[in-house]
C-alpha cells in the first residue's frame, strides 16, 4: 500500500511541478528553463512565510503572487522582444534562471534552510503509515488540473489561448491580441511554478539550487505531454510510477535517471509521446 501511495503521491508532485512549463510551452512553443528559477523562488517565498512567522498556508498563495510578478516583469522585458527567435529565447530563459539562483544567494545565503509545514505527522490508511502531507499533494494536484481545465474551457481568455495554440495568425485575424495571451501565459506558468516551489519545500529543504533537478525532469515529462493537460497526468503516473519502482527495487540514482530515459525511448518509439494522434 505504500507504495502505490509513493507513485501517487510522485505523479502528483510531478504533475504540480510540470503544469506551469506546459501552459508556457503550449502556448509560447519554447521551453522556459527559467522554470527551475521559478521552483526556487517559490521556495524561498516559503520560507519568507516562515520567517515572518505567517501562517504555513499563506506561503502557496504568497509563493504564486510572486512568481506572476517576476514572470510578468520577466516577459515584458525580456522574453516579449525574442518570440521571433525561439532558440535565443530558450538561451535567454537558461540565463535567467542562473541569474535568479545567484539573486537569491546574494539575498539568502547558501546555507539550506527549511520552512514550516502547514501539516505534520502521518496518518493510517490501510494498515500504512503514511505522510499527512504527502497525501495532501493528490488532491492539491487534481484540484490544480481541473482549476486549469476550467480555465481553458470555460473562460474567454481559454478560448483564446486555445484559438492562439491552434493558429496564431488567424487568432489575430479575428482580432484577438496574441501579444496579451503571451503575457498572461508566461506570467500564470511562472506563478504555477513558484507555486510548485512551495508546495515542495515542506517534503525537503530550500537552497539556491533546490530547482534545478525538477527542471530536467519537468521538461522531459512536458515534452511526452505536447500541450494536453491529461497526457501530462498519464506521463505523471508512467514515469513517475516508474522512477518509484526503479529507486525501491534497485538504485535510487538510478531512479533518478528512470524519467528521462523513459521519456527519451517513448519519443523514438512515438514522436508525439502520450498525446492523442
Amino acid at each position: 500500500m505504500a507504495q502505490i501511495l509513493d507513485i501517487l503521491t510522485s505523479a502528483a508532485i510531478l504533475y504540480a511541478v510540470a503544469a506551469g512549463l506546459l501552459i508556457i510551452f503550449g502556448v509560447m512553443k519554447i521551453i522556459n528553463f527559467a522554470h527551475g528559477g521559478f521552483l526556487t523562488v517559490g521556495g524561498y517565498s516559503a520560507l519568507v512565510v516562515t520567517q515572518m512567522g505567517w501562517s504555513p498556508w499563506a506561503s502557496f498563495g504568497f509563493a504564486f503572487i510572486v512568481g506572476f510578478v517576476c514572470g510578468s516583469i520577466i516577459e515584458r522585458l525580456v522574453v516579449r522582444p525574442l518570440y521571433a527567435r525561439p532558440l535565443d529565447a530558450i538561451l535567454a530563459t537558461w540565463g535567467l534562471g542562473i541569474i535568479l539562483g545567484q539573486l537569491i544567494t546574494l539575498g539568502f545565503g547558501r546555507e539550506v534552510q527549511f520552512v514550516q509545514s502547514p501539516v505534520s505527522g502521518a496518518v493510517d490508511l490501510l494498515g500504512a503509515s503514511y505522510s499527512l502531507y504527502r497525501l495532501l499533494m493528490i488532491p492539491a494536484a487534481i484540484v490544480l488540473a481541473l482549476a486549469l481545465t476550467a480555465v481553458l474551457n470555460g473562460t474567454k481568455l481559454g478560448l483564446q489561448t486555445r484559438a492562439v495554440i491552434m493558429n496564431e495568425n488567424l487568432a489575430r485575424g479575428l482580432g484577438i491580441n496574441s501579444g496579451m495571451v503571451r503575457f498572461i501565459t508566461f506570467s500564470l506558468g511562472a506563478g504555477l511554478a513558484s507555486l510548485a516551489g512551495a508546495l515542495i519545500t515542506p517534503l525537503s529543504s530550500v537552497d539556491p539550487n533546490m530547482g534545478v533537478p525538477w527542471l530536467v525532469s519537468a521538461f522531459m515529462l512536458v515534452l511526452v505531454s505536447g500541450a494536453s493537460f491529461l497526457s501530462l497526468g498519464i506521463a505523471c503516473v508512467v514515469l513517475g510510477g516508474a522512477q518509484v519502482l526503479v529507486s525501491t527495487y534497485a538504485n535510487p540514482v538510478l531512479g533518478g535517471l528512470t524519467i528521462v530515459v523513459l521519456a527519451a525511448l517513448i519519443l523514438r518509439l512515438r514522436p508525439q509521446g502520450f498525446a492523442r494522434d
